[in-house]
């Protein structure tokens, strides 16, 4: 009988993800030997703080505070990486990777950013890299797109990848708060950072379908080419005109390609009532997937914590080993190999919600849909509200498909009109397909 091979793991950072790992691999041992045939252990744990009181016991003489002698040491098979920061985290990976060592990491802003050079890295010394719980979670989403979709050609994906920003949305649609209301309540109960900018504006989100793009289309997509817009100009206004026109609110990531060109957004998207991404409230994620073989798909379950991330990374940690165990690592590794064209407004399409507020006499409309008809944007539907002021009215215009370089012509014009005193939102429009 063949002996156990002992297969050593070095850990870069013990915090929440860290401890939800070494939970996992100590608590489940019995389950990862019956996997892999392999007994799994923590090698060497690399800390900040060697003296931070921590709510779970390690053996001190795993922790250290220098990265290289994790890097360096013979007996680590295994680098799993969820201390977050690019810098300089970068440069440790990519030299473990040099060592010939194997990584799994959870860090969405380092692959967004660096991804290309850490798959080609892996790829030149045939390791394995594995970055699971870098989007969505507990969701496996980048082992479906990589592996169930290796035979499709994928279109489109549409998203709700940040779990914050769909806690606030949630609550700004079920209980009527505000945005700045809803957050606090998100930062009480520790979904929200003291300093959200990342999740609200929409940054967060924008890595993540950095990430998810460049395995769907295999190009080499960073941040730099998402389009990207946050919550905060949400309103409570806008949600309830959205809700009685059959829309819901969610910040969605949204990647396509049409005629070899790319299109990347994140944006507050008004998405139908009866689409199953709108039904996904709370600090989920969704990922809803267009292959032209299989038509639609959705992924779905938490976005964050720290077990189901734990488990995402473990996860990877079983393929790597099993992997080990065949001789075949690094035989996966898919570094981008289209060259990356990105849409241009004329071909990027939507339809769009437009509320504008208005003077409420004769004529107005008339002069307004000159503008929609001189630019060649079809109007599917009008709803006019009298609002409280005296000769003024709320005017929600949805439009027919219509391209952004379009849209970007005609608001302009409409700010331009006397009779407009404001364009209050603008909002692209989504999942009317499942009527």
């Amino acid at each position: 009988m063949q002996e156990k091979k002992v297969v050593n793991i070095g850990l870069f950072g013990l915090g929440t993800v860290g401890t939800g790992v070494v939970k996992l691999i100590e608590g489940h041992q019995e389950d990862l030997v019956k996997q892999t045939g392999n007994e799994i252990k923590i090698g060497k744990i690399l800390i900040q703080d060697p003296d931070k009181d921590r709510n779970y016991k390690v053996d001190s003489n795993l922790l250290t505070t220098d990265p290289w002698e994790i890097i360096y040491n013979k007996d680590i098979d295994v680098i799993i990486e969820v201390m977050g920061n690019i810098y300089p985290t970068y440069e440790y990976l990519m030299a473990a990777l040099e060592q010939r060592k194997h990584v799994v990491t959870a860090n969405k802003d380092l692959m967004a950013l660096h991804g290309a050079e850490l798959l080609q890295q892996a790829s030149k010394y045939q390791c394995d890299l594995y970055y699971e719980a870098s989007v969505a979670g507990g969701i496996p989403i980048i082992r479906a797109l990589v592996e169930g979709f290796a035979s499709d050609r994928i279109t489109k994906l549409v998203g709700i990848v940040n779990g914050t920003t769909n806690y606030i949305l949630s609550k700004m649609s079920e209980e009527g708060l505000s945005f700045e209301e809803a957050l606090r309540q998100a930062q009480e109960l520790g979904y929200a950072e003291s300093d959200p900018t990342s999740d609200v504006e929409g940054f967060d989100a924008a890595r993540k379908m950095a990430i998810l793009s460049n395995l769907s289309f295999h190009m080499d997509v960073n941040i730099q080419d998402v389009k990207v817009k946050g919550i905060t100009q949400v309103t409570k206004e806008d949600i309830e005109l959205g809700k009685q026109l059959g829309y819901v609110i969610k910040l969605l990531g949204i990647a396509q390609l049409k005629d070899e060109q790319l299109a990347i957004s994140v944006q507050p998207t008004m998405i139908n009532k009866n689409h199953p991404l709108a039904k996904v409230n709370g600090v989920f994620n969704a990922i809803y997937v267009y292959g032209e073989a299989v038509g639609e798909t959705m992924f779905y379950g938490p976005g964050a914590g720290q077990l189901p991330t734990a488990t995402a990374v473990v996860s990877d940690l079983v393929t790597v080993v099993k992997q080990m165990n065949l001789g075949v690592n690094g035989r996966g590794v898919v570094a981008p190999y289209r060259p990356k064209l990105m849409m241009s407004d004329e071909l990027m399409t939507s339809r769009y919600f437009i509320r504008l507020k208005v003077s409420d006499r004769v004529g107005v409309l008339a002069r307004i849909t000159q503008y929609f008809a001189e630019e060649m944007v079809s109007i599917e539907e009008v709803l006019q509200l009298r609002l409280h002021e005296e000769k003024k009215a709320q005017l929600i215009i949805i439009t027919h498909e219509t391209s952004k370089a379009q849209l970007s012509r005609l608001l302009p014009k409409l700010e331009s009109l006397e009779v407009v005193d404001a364009i209050n939102s603008v909002y692209p429009v989504e999942g009317d397909e499942v009527e």
